[in-house]
């Protein structure tokens, strides 16, 4: 084991249950998942791999990050032990009012940016998440914070059938083409001390223990994640890795449609 990569993003779950319930999630967060990252795990992951790879940006996310009461703590830590990545918070929003510390704490260690995504374009969902877009101006005016809203919302694809007992993968038999159209291919997953390759395969052992699967998904189930103690040829490997047979999972054809209202 020896050797550092230099890689372009690394994603990591503060908590895998959302207050939004975006049909199709890529992350399962729909389905009813529940628990959050303790500062005592990350730390420890973050010691097993920050000699071994350096994101250029590195992505805190869930589910809902901001459901997690220790969010600032989250982005001291991993400014330590990665002093010149890109920290980024990826968000709906509407719980970001529970962390009055977060500014001044992104505002401290620089190079940090709040992620706010718009997941629908209802009158209602706009009236919710007006409180926030208010809140976040405030920040950048006090903070001079970085800040990005996106709209998600024109950008909805269908990532698998079915939710729950139902849920079901693709199986369309064509991975290279699923590969190219997936707009997750370059999201690695931290999770469990482990890199992912993508966030379908990482948090599909969340819906595994919750759910009973279908045997459609016993080959997908089987995917390993990569350990911290993998030497440099694997490492580098991983990373430049494109299709493989899990990626047939999901579909080869983009599938939009119109998301419905995410509101619980």
């Amino acid at each position: 084991m020896s050797g550092r990569l230099k890689i372009k993003t690394l994603e990591i779950h503060l908590a895998h249950g959302c207050n939004l319930s975006c049909e199709s999630c890529s992350h399962y967060s729909n389905q009813g998942h529940r628990g959050h990252l303790t500062t005592a795990d990350a730390t420890k992951m973050f010691e097993q791999w920050h000699l071994r790879i350096t994101p250029e940006s590195f992505i805190f996310l869930g589910g809902e990050p901001t459901i997690n009461p220790k969010l600032p703590e989250f982005f001291e830590i991993a400014r330590n032990f990665w002093p010149t990545a890109k920290l980024r918070l990826a968000t709906n929003g509407f719980f970001l009012h529970r962390h009055p510390t977060l500014p001044a704490t992104l505002q401290k260690i620089k190079n940090t940016r709040i992620e706010l995504s718009i997941h629908h374009d209802s009158q209602e969902y706009l009236d919710k998440i007006k409180p926030a877009l208010e809140l976040l101006k405030s920040w950048v005016k006090e903070y001079k914070i970085e800040v990005l809203v996106l709209n998600s919302l024109g950008r909805w694809t269908k990532r698998y059938s079915g939710e729950r007992e139902t849920f079901e993968p693709f199986n369309d038999e064509n991975p290279r083409k699923s590969w190219e159209i997936c707009p997750a291919k370059y999201c690695v997953q931290l999770f469990e001390g482990k890199l992912w390759k993508c966030p379908p395969l990482a948090y599909l052992k969340l819906q595994s223990e919750q759910f009973t699967l279908s045997k459609s998904w016993d080959p997908y189930i089987q995917y390993k994640g990569l350990d911290s103690d993998c030497d440099f040829e694997a490492l580098e490997e991983f990373f430049n890795r494109q299709d493989e047979s899990f990626c047939k999972m999901c579909t080869s054809k983009i599938i939009p449609f119109k998301l419905p209202s995410p509101i619980r």
